[in-house]
């Protein structure tokens, strides 16, 4: 049975996009290619560029994976970090 995805919203599916693309910048400035990230990350090319496509299906854990080895992992730790509520 395939995985079901449920929907995402337009503004939230333009941030994974921005996010995919904001990863991929990180990894080109780095020198790496998709092969030697995926390696590193421990997945497939495939699921990497699924990543860097934007498509919502990618584990969280894969993209604290990918943080961790492009050495962004502390940006992480910004998100709600503070909540004004």
């Amino acid at each position: 049975m395939a995985k079901r995805i449920p929907p995402t919203m337009p503004r939230a599916q333009r941030q994974i996009e921005t996010l995919g693309e904001r990863l991929r910048a990180a990894r080109l400035r780095r020198e790496m290619t998709q092969r030697e990230l995926a390696t590193r990350v421990g997945v497939s090319v495939p699921t990497l560029a699924k990543l860097e496509n934007g498509d919502p299906s990618t584990s969280l854990a894969t993209v604290l994976r990918v943080l961790t080895v492009l050495g962004l992992d502390k940006d992480i730790d910004l998100l709600a970090q503070t909540d004004p509520l």
